[in-house]
C-alpha cells in the first residue's frame, strides 16, 4: 500500500520541483530546452517556462527520493525524466493547437506527466495495472483541485 502513495510523491516532486526552483533561483539556469526555437507552424517547439533547470531538477529530485525510499536512483531519474518529458509533450501540443503556456487545457496539461512515468513503474515495480492507473490518475485530479489554490497562495505563477 505504501508504494503507490511514494509513486504519488514522486509524480508530485517531478512536477513540483521545477516551480520551487524557478522561485529559488529566479533567471539562473532558466535556459529553454527548445532553445528558443519554433517548429514549422511558427509557434515555440515548447515554450519559455520549459527549462534545463526545471528538467534536471525533477529528475535529480526523484533520483534522491527513490534512493530515499529504497527504490534503485536509476528508476527514480527515468520516471523524472518520463514525468518531464510528458509535460513537454503537453506543452508541444499545446502550441501546435496555438494555446499558451499558461493557457489551461483539462487532461492534456496532467494526463501524460503522470501515466508515462507510471507506465515505468508498472513495468518496473510490484505494481498492478489497477494501481498505476489509479495513481496517475490520483494525481491529475488533485492536480486539477489543489492547483488554483496554490495559484491563490502566490506558490504557482497561474491558476493550472
Amino acid at each position: 500500500m505504501l508504494l503507490p502513495l511514494e509513486l504519488f510523491v514522486m509524480l508530485v516532486l517531478a512536477n513540483g520541483t521545477p516551480v520551487v526552483a524557478a522561485r529559488l533561483f529566479g533567471r539562473l539556469g532558466n535556459w529553454p530546452v527548445d532553445g528558443g526555437r519554433s517548429w514549422r507552424d511558427g509557434r515555440p517547439l515548447f515554450g519559455r517556462s520549459k527549462t534545463w533547470r526545471g528538467l534536471l531538477a525533477g529528475i535529480l529530485a526523484c533520483s534522491l527520493f527513490s534512493a530515499w525510499i529504497g527504490l534503485e536512483w536509476l528508476f527514480g531519474a527515468l520516471f523524472g525524466l518520463l514525468a518531464l518529458m510528458g509535460d513537454l509533450l503537453s506543452s508541444f501540443v499545446k502550441r501546435r493547437l496555438g494555446l499558451k503556456s499558461s493557457a489551461r487545457a483539462l487532461g492534456l496539461d496532467q494526463v501524460p506527466e503522470s501515466l508515462l512515468p507510471m507506465l515505468l513503474a508498472w513495468s518496473w515495480l510490484p505494481v498492478s495495472g489497477g494501481q498505476a492507473l489509479a495513481v496517475a490518475v490520483l494525481f491529475a485530479l488533485s492536480n486539477i483541485l489543489i492547483s488554483p489554490l496554490l495559484y491563490r497562495l502566490g506558490i504557482r505563477s497561474h491558476p493550472h
